[in-house]
This record gives C-alpha cells, structure tokens and sequence, in this order.
C-alpha cells in the first residue's frame, strides 16, 4: 500500500524530539526518505534508531538551523544522498530564557530571531531553490499561536512566529508560477520538550486538568497532532494550499480568552 509521502525526499529540521522527531517519524512511515537535522545529536541519533526500526528510510545531520552554511550543506546533501528534494519542514525553534521587554537583551533577542526567523527564511531559499527545476515542491514552517496574539509566549519568541507568519505569505507570492509551495503551522499548546517546563509544573502542583482550560478541546496538543497537519501540507493532497498559517490549538485562537462556568 503507498504511503501519501511514497518516495518523495524529505528534510526535518529540529528533528531531535517533540514535533519534528514525531514528524520525521510520520514521514517515513509514509513512504517518504527523510533527511533529519538538529542540533542535538543524542536526540537526532534516538529519532534515527526509532525510523530505522519501522523499516524507514533516514538520514541525519548536525546542523546549526539559523546558519546560512550548515543549511546550504543540509539541502546539498539531500541532493547528493536522497537524489533530490520535494518537501522541507523547516521545525527547529528556541524559546528563549528571557519574557519581556525590560528584561531580554539584545543578544538574547537576537538568539531568538536567528533560529526562529533566519532558519525558516534560509530553509525557504535554499529548498525553493533545489525544486524549481522540477517545478514542484512543499515548504512547511512552524510558526505559532503565539504569533497571531500577543502573551502566548515571551516577546521574542512571539515576536519571531509572527515573522515566520509573514515570511511564508511572502515567500508564497515571491515564488509565484514556479509550482513551489509555502505554508505555516501555528500549533497551540502543545506537549513537548519546549514546553514540559510547564507541564511538569502543573503536575506538582496537582493542576494539569487546567492547562487546556481556555480551549473548546480542553486539552493540551500531542506532537503526532501537528505532524499529521505537517503531513498534509507537504503531500499532494495540499495542492493548491499555498501561502496559508494553519492553526492547529484545539480552538484556542477562536475566542477571547475564555474560561466556562464551572461545573
């Protein structure tokens, strides 16, 4: 049976856990061969063990995401070891270690920017450019709810989703006419290394029933949730999805905060 990513080559940044682990794994369960790419090599090396052991297809890297060199090798090396490429799912993100104005710096705002902004602009530049001669291909970044209101995160990391925002409707008029496609996923709270922090937090204090408190779902995300949404936008089945931010929150942007009577 084809998979809906059947032998279609694929890169995964910020591959080493959470979203991207659980969407590389996805990928190649698909069909697809998958290229997968972070920083950390111990998680790469774990997201690897567990597609190698469904029987898929992968390959790893070690890459610095918001560097222009080591994403240009990444995109070569798809080229040389995949034999070419048809989707890019550009993950890796950071948070941050500082909240708000007064207390984040220059340079930690800068951090943030680097990776989450630069590595979406630069995976767009260099995989679009890898596709244009088959004159097909997907490019899916993460954004965030986090960067359509303002409090869902600190103010860099919001600050950096919203340009990622703009970023793939841009890039999606840029690259008009030439079959490439560019599209975001904002997902909510979601559980993941990023955000266990919190979680574990809720856990202590006996209070993890509240953290999906002001979705319609009234529940927190799973990583398999935004890679299935990944997955539509990097196979055919998304053909004419193109410069779009999907939301995947369990409905917690379709209101003003909102907390239900209690019951």
């Amino acid at each position: 049976m084809a998979g809906r990513l059947n032998g279609k080559r694929i890169i995964v940044t910020g591959a080493a856990s959470g979203i991207g682990r659980a969407s590389a794994q996805l990928f190649a369960s698909e069909g697809a061969s998958v290229l997968v790419a972070d920083w950390a090599e111990a998680g790469l090396a774990e997201t690897c063990q567990s597609i190698v052991s469904a029987g898929g297809k992968v390959k790893s890297a070690r890459i610095d995401a918001g560097r222009e060199e080591d994403v240009q090798a990444l995109v070569q090396r798809a080229l040389d070891e995949l034999g070419g490429l048809d989707g890019v799912f550009a993950n890796a993100g950071i948070t941050g270690t500082a909240r708000g104005v007064r207390d984040t710096t220059v340079a930690q705002f800068e951090e943030v920017m680097r990776v989450n902004l630069l590595g979406p602009f630069l995976a767009i530049k260099y995989g679009s450019a890898a596709m244009l001669a088959q004159g097909k291909g997907a490019i899916v970044c993460t954004a965030s709810v986090a960067g359509l209101n303002a409090n869902a995160g600190p103010l860099a990391y919001g600050a950096s989703k919203a340009g990622v925002i703009n970023l793939v409707k841009g890039a999606a008029h840029d690259l008009r006419g030439t079959g490439v496609r560019v599209n975001a996923i904002c997902p909510g709270l979601i559980e993941t290394g990023m955000t266990q922090p919190l979680f574990d937090y809720a856990k202590v204090r006996g209070s993890e029933n509240k953290l999906g408190q002001f979705t319609p779902l009234e529940r927190a995300g799973q990583p398999q949730e935004i890679a299935q949404a990944a997955l539509f936008l990097l196979s055919d089945e998304s053909s004419y999805v193109h410069g779009h931010a999907l939301v995947v929150d369990g409905g917690l942007t379709a209101s003003v905060p909102f907390l239900p009577p209690r019951k």
